[in-house]
């Protein structure tokens, strides 16, 4: 119950990375994921006394603008689950803009933790644009899933890419 902690534990591969939000599925599983070279992830099915090897969710891009509100210049990733344990993870990346020219939200998916889907660009505004959506939370309703699973997502953004901090 949180009372008492054990030693820290590594995972197999001694996986390093940043902005980790673990969830524990309706079966015990226990996913991390978290930003490291890529969107990674690692797992545990015994309550995270081990942990298995880290493995790549997705290749991240990302657009680092003039401005210094940037969450360090790092995507990091805002999670959910809903009832059926599916699990969401939405970061901010420039893989759907041309010359990844700013940055859209996009999401993956999971039913089991170890296998994700293609991230999805969430369509907030036209790929013309020139918003750049960074820094975003992620919440889901644990009492909804399916296609019926309600998601918010709240972020930051400028209006214009290219903007400094003036």
């Amino acid at each position: 119950g949180g009372l008492t902690w054990g030693p820290a534990q590594t995972t197999k591969d001694e996986a390093f990375g940043s902005g980790a939000e673990p969830l524990v599925q309706p079966n015990g599983q226990v996913v991390v994921p978290f930003l490291g070279d890529n969107m990674q992830a690692f797992t545990s099915t015994d309550g995270g006394k081990t942990w298995n090897p880290s493995f790549t969710i997705a290749v991240v891009n990302t657009f680092q603008g003039n401005s210094s509100l940037r969450s360090v210049g790092l995507p990091f990733p805002s999670t959910g689950m809903d009832a059926s344990g599916k699990l969401y993870v939405v970061w901010s990346d420039c893989s759907f803009r041309q010359d990844c020219s700013t940055n859209d939200l996009v999401m993956s998916t999971s039913t089991n933790g170890t296998t994700w889907t293609n991230p999805a660009r969430i369509p907030i505004d036209p790929l013309n644009s020139t918003v750049d959506h960074f820094i975003p939370g992620l919440a889901v309703n644990r009492r909804t899933s399916g296609k019926t699973a309600k998601l918010t997502s709240t972020y930051y953004y400028y209006p214009q890419a290219d903007c400094n901090d003036s």
